[in-house]
């Protein structure tokens, strides 16, 4: 699903293309070189931190420093998707810092049972994917946070349970306000006993 957006001074002129380092300007292109750089990021460790706003932007440069120049910056246009706007970019820093302190004062939610994990972090999710601080790349960089939150809170991510449309379709059912699909996502990450071993390494492309 293509972004809606004005004008981008990221894209390259008369395209909907987001400038790259590797130079190209084909968005079909650019997907298929694009996804093996980003899962050889996405497979190593992600930087430490302190689970904090800042933390997150670190993680999202490390996921994409090898194709967009701007990876961790937060962006400074107004975009949408489906008919749908995010938060506009003059209120995402205040928006994304009221929603990790809130996680902080919860003590990112550490010490609850799987089924109140997931409905709490279910809704930081939404919130963060209604924010979209970044200009591509929020959802695997939420897949990503969401791994490092299960991990510190000692539950288990196996990224088999992660099927692209069931993401997909629980991200868009909380951000229509119904964030039980994404909660009952997260206690399947955590519950699901497979035969690989399980990963915190998110692969699912958004």
């Amino acid at each position: 699903m293509v972004y809606a957006a004005g004008d981008d001074p990221l894209c390259y002129p008369g395209t909907t293309v987001l400038r790259n380092k590797l130079n190209i300007e084909d968005q079909a292109k650019l997907e298929e070189f694009e996804l093996p750089l980003f899962l050889t990021r996405a497979a190593e460790e992600v930087p430490t931190g302190n689970l904090d706003y800042e933390h997150y932007k670190v993680v999202h440069h490390h996921l994409f420093q090898d194709i967009y120049e701007w990876a961790g910056e937060v962006r400074t246009i107004r975009i949408g998707k489906g008919g749908n706007w995010f938060c506009y970019p003059e209120y995402i820093d205040q928006e994304m810092r009221r929603i990790f302190e809130g996680m902080a004062e919860a003590d990112y939610f550490r010490g609850l049972a799987i089924e109140d994990f997931a409905g709490e972090v279910a809704h930081v999710l939404a919130e963060i994917n209604a924010v979209h601080p970044f200009r591509e790349g929020n959802g695997r960089t939420q897949l990503t946070f969401l791994a490092m939150l299960m991990e510190s809170a000692g539950f288990l991510f196996n990224a088999d349970v992660l099927e692209r449309e069931r993401v997909l379709n629980a991200m868009i059912e909380s951000f229509a306000g119904d964030e039980a699909p994404l909660a009952r996502l997260i206690t399947d990450i955590a519950s699901h006993r497979g035969d690989s071993t399980p990963s915190s390494r998110p692969a699912t492309r958004k």
